[in-house]
């Protein structure tokens, strides 16, 4: 009687653990379907730099990381190197203009995705000890946009990935539960075999609740992936008059219409390139495309309330990549533009 009443307990005991699966699994669906964020990564390997001690040395490249005063930067050939930061070191701006003087930095300005140059000496450990650090107003622009749009997805990941490591705890903990119980049935005297139909057909649904957590837990790591990756949603073009920045009826009319789309995607940005044809001086060609860029995102965040953190720092290219030939008078009036892009995260989609 006594042994009836254990096995009882024992089935009992099987059939919650195998619902308590089944149910584990169904919580983890939603997160593999909610927006989650993803770690800024670097993809391509690359070999560390060492500097003797006391050695001259001079690198242009890429802050990959800023912790406590030190830099890791990645040069343009590739290599990684450590940089000290002191307070003798000399932050300012590399500028264009030689009538004004150089606007000087912070350390809290070396932000990662910062184009720099660095010049400075080796340490005993092989690091940089910079006296010198360089970069323009338009790459700081450039790089406070990356952190940006990197920063918020970096939170959201951090939290999916905390969920997703205790509900691979808790089927590690629940599976076992019912390892044990399956053994205190073969112990028992009396309906054993009836006790391992039972645990076997719990752990059949122990194995397919397993199966539905590696299926939501990859799902998941490839939206989180694809977070960093964008696709123009739409892409428009608009074009200006000889030497000038102002926008006409026709250009507002079209980013009227970008506006309203914009609106209804989820998780967009917008991304605002400005040109100039080879008409004129080089120099003065490059800022006029930056104030055409300028004023195109001004028309949307004073027009359509287009929040400025959802609009990329707009660029003027100048003379760069023209779209068309600068020898003919069609193909000058076709490179006078401004190109507008709406982008979304592929892992938004």
């Amino acid at each position: 009687m006594k042994n009836a009443k254990s096995l009882q307990f024992l089935l009992v005991g099987m059939t919650v653990m195998a619902l308590s699966f089944s149910a584990l699994a169904q919580q983890l669906e939603p997160l593999a379907a909610s927006p989650t964020g993803a770690q800024l990564k670097e993809t391509t390997a690359a070999t560390k730099g060492q500097v003797s001690a006391g050695q001259k040395q001079k690198i242009s490249g890429i802050v990959l990381r800023h912790e406590n005063e030190n830099l890791t930067v990645r040069s343009f050939q590739g290599t990684e190197y450590e940089v000290s930061v002191t307070n003798a070191t000399k932050i300012k701006e590399r500028k264009s203009n030689p009538f004004r003087g150089a606007k000087k930095y912070s350390t809290a300005d070396l932000s990662r995705g910062l184009t720099v140059e660095i010049e400075g000496r080796g340490n005993e450990a092989g690091a940089l000890i910079a006296d010198k650090i360089q970069f323009s107003e338009t790459e700081l622009r450039t790089a406070s946009s990356i952190v940006s749009l990197v920063t918020p997805v970096e939170g959201r990941v951090t939290t999916a990935e905390d969920r997703l490591s205790q509900s691979e705890q808790n089927a590690q903990r629940l599976s076992g539960q019912l390892d044990e119980l399956s053994a205190v049935a073969n112990m028992a005297n009396g309906g054993a075999k009836a006790a391992q139909e039972a645990a076997d057909k719990a752990m059949l649904a122990a194995n397919s609740a397993n199966e539905r957590i590696t299926t939501t837990a990859e799902t998941l790591n490839g939206r989180i992936s694809s977070l960093d990756e964008y696709e123009a949603a739409k892409t428009i073009t608009l074009n200006f008059k000889v030497g000038s920045a102002v926008l006409s009826t026709d250009a507002k009319a079209a980013l009227d219409e970008i506006a309203t789309q914009a609106k209804n995607e989820k998780g967009y940005v917008i991304q605002v390139a400005g040109f100039a044809s080879a008409d004129g001086n080089e120099t003065l060609n490059r800022r006029l495309s930056q104030r055409r860029a300028e004023n195109v995102m001004s028309y949307l965040i004073e027009n359509h309330d287009i929040s400025q953190r959802r609009i990329v720092t707009p660029l003027g290219y100048g003379e760069a990549r023209p779209a068309a030939d600068n020898t003919t008078r069609e193909g000058r009036k076709e490179n006078r533009r401004v190109e507008v892009a709406i982008l979304v995260s592929k892992g938004l989609l």
